[in-house]
């Protein structure tokens, strides 16, 4: 069991880090530099799947899945702080 939790988070981790880095593609202008948007790809993997579950939407549990997921937390993330950075 313990072993598999380590596996979830690692797989988490990866695909967060996948995420961000399209998503810093994706989201072109002044970056943030590959380390923070994939910081910002982890952090925004918790915030897509936290909305797809409020939104009740689930397509399965595949890692393609899992990256669409990631990926619109991500651009959600990235566009909420360069909104804010401007300001």
């Amino acid at each position: 069991m313990n072993n598999l939790m380590n596996n979830t988070w690692l797989w988490i981790i990866v695909i967060g880090i996948l995420a961000g880095f399209i998503a810093g593609k994706i989201m072109r202008g002044k970056g943030y530099g590959l380390i923070v948007d994939l910081l910002l790809g982890i952090a925004g993997s918790f915030l897509g799947g936290w909305i797809f579950t409020q939104l009740h939407i689930s397509m399965g549990g595949g890692l393609v899945w899992q990256l669409v997921v990631a990926l619109v937390g991500a651009l959600i993330l990235l566009f909420i702080v360069r909104l804010i950075k401007k300001a």
